[in-house]
């Protein structure tokens, strides 16, 4: 029974704290809203920022998800490259001819799809009738096996098959975009004619919307590889080739056995290195979220300093809190409350301010981190580990700024501050 009594007077005690912490903060509006602004805009900071960064590394991982992130690509390039100071290949790279690529795809018997595909332009203009699209469609010709490794699917028609490739059919897949540009909501575009370039096509089928990405997915054209490669031919064509495990697989030793079978159709001695290249897509993603890492430091340094000023000013308001209610604080002491209780009081003040300084920033910088997310069409994300930091920072902060002037509370002498004015 009298440890239920101490504890609902412990109880008691810190709901007293809090009145009396609420009546202080009403009375002292302008400061502890300046201070509440404060905190809340260093929490916004810090939260906004890291809300938009997860939110880019949410997109970006989609869409390399949905470009087929567990695939390399075999690829040919003009010119030397260094990473880190140092030369990775001595030789210039040789283009990737099209019987090489041919070779390779027969040769390699691994269970995966292999794709073979060139950029015919990247400035195309797509007709049907009257309707025309701006000269910034992007015609890649493809084979059968590039939707599977490119993350594409079909919303209306149907893939190229093996015949149309080798038959080099005058068949051509659109973007939904594309599609939506060209062809009213009640006419169905397949089996439609379009001129792609200026070379007229029949639509197999239409792509379904991948949303915003790198280099707009949605507007692009493919065509049958051996038909691009007839009508877009120029001089030293370079092929790519992309190949993507049925099942999640080792990529480095896929990827070593796709170079030893390249390398016998590149005729290479065992003593030549490489001349051409091999690149995992998920490499280009560990590259781009290593370089996010930078952007998260600058935001919690920015973050931290903001927070700083906050505690600085908020432990000002509270000395000159401590300061306009010398004479309450003798009144308190002179009808029996303790020390420890005014400390407590000062404290428990300094917390609640911070607290709620930190619950405001930490919603804004929600809202603001989502507005980037829903720009970026990626799903809404609470990061809820800086959510949680963000609160046990406040609580840092409102202890460090309240002890000081809560100490200061508690050693007053209760006859001095009867008489102070």
């Amino acid at each position: 029974m009298p440890l239920d009594k101490t504890k609902y007077l412990k109880i008691g005690l810190l709901r007293e704290n809090l009145r009396i912490a609420l009546r202080a903060i009403k009375s002292n509006k302008v400061r502890a809203i300046l201070t509440i602004c404060i905190i809340a805009f260093g929490i916004m900071a810090l939260v906004g920022i890291l809300t938009a960064i997860d939110a880019i590394k949410s997109s970006l991982t989609n869409q390399f998800t949905m470009m087929g992130a567990n695939s390399f690509t075999i690829s040919s390039h003009g010119m030397n490259f260094r990473a880190g100071g140092e030369r990775v290949r001595a030789k210039n790279f040789t283009r990737i001819s099209y019987r090489e690529a041919s070779e390779f795809k027969s040769k390699f018997n691994e269970p995966a799809w292999v794709s073979i595909s060139f950029r015919a332009t990247d400035f195309s203009t797509v007709k049907y009738g009257s309707q025309e699209t701006h000269p910034n469609i992007s015609l890649t010709g493809v084979d059968e096996n590039y939707l599977s490794v490119s993350g594409y699917d079909i919303d209306k028609g149907r893939n190229f098959n093996l015949e149309e490739i080798q038959l080099s059919r005058r068949s051509v897949l659109l973007g939904s975009e594309i599609a939506r540009e060209l062809f009213p909501m009640d006419l169905d575009p397949i089996g439609k004619e379009v001129s792609v370039a200026g070379l007229k096509l029949y639509v197999e089928g239409v792509l379904k919307p991948k949303g915003a990405g790198m280099g707009n997915p949605d507007r692009v054209c493919f065509m049958p590889v051996t038909a691009a490669r007839q009508y877009f031919s120029y001089p030293n064509m370079n092929f790519n080739i992309t190949v993507m495990p049925f099942k999640s697989l080792n990529l480095d030793f896929l990827a070593g056995e796709a170079e030893g079978i390249f390398r016998i159709v590149r005729n290479l001695d065992p003593r030549d290195e490489s001349d051409f290249d091999i690149s995992k897509s998920d490499n280009l993603v560990a590259l781009l979220l290593k370089n996010i890492k930078y952007v998260t430091l600058a935001a919690t340094i920015i973050g931290i300093i903001t927070l700083f000023g906050a505690a600085v000013g908020l432990m000002n308001i509270m000395l000159v809190s401590v300061s306009e209610r010398t004479r309450e604080i003798g009144v308190r002491k002179a009808i029996g409350a303790k020390p420890g209780t005014i400390k407590y009081q000062f404290l428990f003040e300094s917390i609640l301010i911070s607290q709620l300084g930190g619950i405001f920033g930490i919603i804004l910088g929600i809202l603001i981190g989502n507005i980037v997310s829903s720009m970026l069409k990626s799903s809404f994300v609470i990061p809820w580990i800086w959510v949680t930091m963000g609160i046990i920072v406040c609580f840092i902060v409102g202890v460090v700024s309240g002890y000081a002037p809560a100490v200061k509370a508690a050693n007053i002498d209760p006859i001095e501050a009867l008489r102070y004015e």
